[in-house]
């Protein structure tokens, strides 16, 4: 039997489960399909857990390094079963919350099992419980995320690696964590298990890690990493994968080189999106080479009334572009706007630390786009709350247009500096050229107020 519904959403990440609930609040008839859990993959296996484990982990180098500080203590031991099941809490906490506002609206139904179109507008959706329902509405939704990929090197199939996923449940300390892949997640874990108290080598086929900044700014983050212990193994390429005597190891350059050899083996080369199982050719809806969902300025397909949110549209993978879809939806949808996603700012967060706050272009942009401007930079050494609080590490660094002083991107590599990016931004958004920042009056002593020394830098 066929179920007609107002709206269908295939997915439960941070675009789709609020704009399912605003839809069914807004009396729409509102089928919310999810095959696993409610959150999708930031509270599941992405922001939430990750970080909770990065704060365990910056506990352990609290205690190591308490002596810099004058604070004696014994020495750290870290309970990596402790920290897993501390993560999953925080995890079950999160994912409640979210269930519980997914029961609340009246014409909100949850369907628990894995769509598939069938039709135009039309899905099966295969129950979790067995059996199975075809559901039917005018406009749907696609936010079904990304998943981790798997490299093309031979041999990584038949050894047993870990993805992110994977790893934060595991209930040991690596003895030595080889990470393949130098973007978010592999600086992120690199520097985590390394302070959990593994040896750790990442492997970078391009000749930087965070390879999409700046040099000054991926040289810096090097710098962190190795200053903590990290072997970085940069522009090298991986031919094969193997295991050997209970190791695994890493063959480069044809054989030519020594192999790599470690403990366990992290992959975080990339993610793809979850399109396959949709059978979007019964719908015809358009993917582009990679599999992502092709969408237009206002999330919509090429099938008027099928929309695409979050990681599978292609647009960067953060959940706050996801909610941001969200959005820009409800406000055309509902509200009647014209909402888009022409021009919105893109900032994000690598949670080392000290954190890398991003917003805006790179200077490597900003040329490749002829844009006339002009560069501002300090080392983080020249923010006295960095000396206080004991990490000079770092640096900050502003682009500004030279004719009108507007602010163009930062990259704020210190103590807070997603923090410092998010008052860069607001002040982007507000078109304040950068001699506002430069002249405010900012707290004392606060990193804040080194927004005044960056932008004398000028």
């Amino acid at each position: 039997m066929l179920t007609q519904f107002d709206a269908i959403i295939i997915g439960s990440g941070q675009g789709g489960t609020p704009l399912a609930t605003a839809l069914a609040n807004a009396g729409w008839h509102t089928a919310l399909v999810e095959a696993q859990f409610i959150g999708g993959t930031c509270i599941n296996t992405g922001c939430t857990p990750t970080k909770t484990m990065i704060a365990s982990a910056q506990a352990a180098h609290a205690v190591r390094n308490s002596a810099s500080f004058g604070v004696h203590s014994q020495p750290a031991r870290v309970a990596m079963d402790e920290i897993v099941r501390r993560k999953r809490t925080i995890v079950e906490q999160f994912r409640s919350g979210s269930e519980r506002r997914v029961h609340q609206p009246e014409k909100l139904e949850w369907i628990q099992g894995e769509a598939r179109f069938v039709g135009e507008k039309q899905l099966e959706v295969r129950l979790n419980a067995g059996g199975s329902r075809q559901i039917s509405a005018p406009t749907i939704v696609i936010d079904t995320g990304t998943s981790p990929t798997q490299p093309r090197i031979p041999g990584v199939s038949e050894i047993p690696y870990y993805t992110s996923t994977t790893l934060m449940e595991l209930e040991e300390i690596p003895g030595h964590l080889l990470i393949l892949g130098g973007g978010y997640i592999g600086v992120e874990f690199a520097q985590m298990y390394r302070r959990f108290g593994s040896q750790v080598t990442l492997i970078q086929r391009s000749p930087h890690l965070l390879s999409h900044e700046d040099d000054d700014v991926s040289e810096e983050v090097e710098a962190i990493l190795e200053g903590e212990g990290v072997q970085l193994r940069l522009g090298t390429t991986i031919d094969q994968a193997r295991q050997a005597g209970g190791q695994v190891e890493l063959l480069t350059t044809a054989g030519q080189a020594s192999p790599i050899q470690g403990t366990h083996l992290l992959v975080a080369t990339g993610r793809k999106p979850n399109t396959g199982k949709l059978n979007l050719g019964a719908t015809g809806v358009q993917i582009d080479s990679r599999g992502y969902v092709t969408v237009d300025e206002r999330l919509e397909t090429n099938v008027p009334g099928i929309y695409a949110v979050g990681d599978v549209n292609g647009e960067p993978a953060f959940t706050h572009i996801s909610y941001d879809d969200y959005r820009i939806l409800k406000r055309n949808l509902l509200e009647g706007g014209g909402a888009s996603t022409q021009g919105r700012l893109v900032p994000y967060v690598v949670f080392l630390d000290p954190q890398l706050g991003r917003v805006g272009l790179t200077e490597k942009q900003a040329s490749q786009q002829g844009l006339h401007f002009k560069t501002a930079k300090i080392p983080a050494s020249y923010i006295s709350r960095a000396a206080e609080t004991g990490d000079t590490r770092g640096l900050m660094k502003a682009l500004v247009d030279a004719d009108s002083g507007q602010i163009l991107g930062c990259a704020i590599l210190a103590g807070q500096g997603g923090e410092i990016a998010a008052m860069i931004e607001i002040a982007m958004l507000a078109k304040l050229p950068y001699p506002a920042l430069k002249e405010g009056i900012f707290a004392h002593p606060t990193f804040a107020e080194s927004l005044n020394t960056l932008f004398t830098a000028l």
